[in-house]
């Protein structure tokens, strides 16, 4: 499965001179972390997130006066010398002075697994979807990946059955049993050869929902062995 097939097409967007306060209701109104910020030709060129816009408050030290105490994190960062891209977007009014920049993008035809590595890695949790021409398709987000994996186990021993024996073997399903019990599919039962047993397997491992595959197949030949050459005599 591919973010084309998870993703949001219709997608909320700003432009680099969007104030503050738009993108904050933004937020709120569409109930999402974060909000792409696209050029005249809809090319994503950074993303303002949640945190973006609370780390201009941090910044403000003038609305809490002396009981003012950074948050941890922005201790830490001043320690780190992290502090100057930062504040100068905390102190920033619009889209592009609050905005991260280059953003994290993915594609249509990116795996999820591989969204949800690059989530993970850059602590992020909606990549906008780009075109290859950098413009602006879609969004992606933990829900809809989180989604993808957690499929029921009727629906995975159907896709088991119908995707992997019948479609991808041509094998007839009549032959092997398959159970899933929270994701771990237990194929038994006996196949043609040992090339499909173990192609079975392999394929069911990379199914989308699939947490781990128990293999209690069997097979009638084993065509892995080499048939050994018979030289005749003169």
């Amino acid at each position: 499965m591919t973010v084309k097939d998870v993703m949001t097409a219709e997608v909320a967007a700003v432009r680099a001179n969007a104030p503050f306060h738009t993108i904050a209701a933004l937020l709120i109104d569409r109930g999402v972390s974060g909000v792409p910020v696209v050029d005249a030709a809809q090319r994503v060129v950074g993303v303002v997130s949640e945190a973006d816009l609370v780390r201009k408050e941090e910044f403000k030290e003038r609305y809490y006066g002396e009981a003012y105490r950074p948050p941890l994190r922005t201790r830490l960062r001043h320690r780190l010398g992290e502090d100057g891209d930062v504040e100068r977007r905390a102190a920033g009014d619009t889209a592009e002075e609050l905005m991260t920049s280059p953003a994290v993008v993915t594609t249509p035809d990116s795996s999820i697994v591989l969204v949800a590595r690059m989530m993970d890695r850059h602590g992020v949790k909606r990549l906008p979807v780009v075109a290859s021409d950098g413009t602006l398709v879609g969004i992606v987000s933990r829900r809809d990946v989180i989604r993808v994996f957690v499929r029921s186990d009727a629906e995975i021993e159907r896709r088991v059955r119908d995707d992997v024996i019948v479609r991808n073997l041509w094998a007839d399903p009549e032959t092997v049993r398959i159970t899933s019990r929270e994701g771990v599919v237990t194929i038994s039962g006996e196949l043609e050869t040992r090339s499909q047993a173990a192609a079975a397997v392999r394929v069911t491992r990379n199914l989308d929902g699939v947490v781990d595959v128990v293999d209690e197949l069997s097979w009638r030949t084993d065509d892995t062995v080499p048939v050994p050459v018979v030289w005749g005599g003169a």
